[in-house]
């Protein structure tokens, strides 16, 4: 291995941190019971892994103009608490599942004031062209696989 190849694809020395999402829960987000209705959590994990490809430069946004899109495989959310209007939520989304082709997101929801656990959940998703193919960003574009493996827990 070259020292260019330990360079790209090796670990920093410091571990690289991204800062949590936090949402602050909104009145139209409840049901008829006061409480945050579940379908917005899918929504609130969506938020916090866009948030989390920016911290990571890679904005959504710019992967299209690349013509890549990753859709939504699967999505998985396990409610423990509830989220009640004018609550801030803080959401720490992590890589734990990477391949070049799939990636797998796991994400922490807990309230800001309390710390206690509200919410935990996973999204996998894929990488496709514009045209439906399905892409390895390995093989077509190494600097953005390079990105995500250093996320990437391990």
């Amino acid at each position: 291995m070259s020292e260019k190849e330990i360079e790209v694809y090796g670990r920093p020395e410091e571990e690289i941190r991204l800062h949590p999402y936090e949402h602050h829960a909104k009145y139209y987000e409840t049901d008829q019971m006061g409480i945050i209705h579940h379908s917005n959590y899918i929504r609130w994990m969506e938020e916090a892994r866009m948030d989390m490809l920016g911290q990571m430069g890679l904005s959504y946004k710019e992967m299209e103009e690349m013509e890549i899109i990753s859709p939504v495989l699967a999505v998985s959310c396990e409610y423990h608490s509830m989220v009640h209007f004018d609550d801030v939520v803080v959401i720490a989304p992590r890589i734990v599942k990477y391949d070049g082709i799939r990636l797998e997101v796991e994400y922490r929801m807990t309230d800001k004031q309390t710390g206690e656990l509200r919410t935990t959940g996973r999204s996998s998703h894929c990488f496709l062209s514009r045209s439906g193919r399905p892409i390895s960003l390995k093989r077509s574009y190494p600097e953005l696989d390079t990105r995500f493996f250093e996320y990437t827990d391990k």
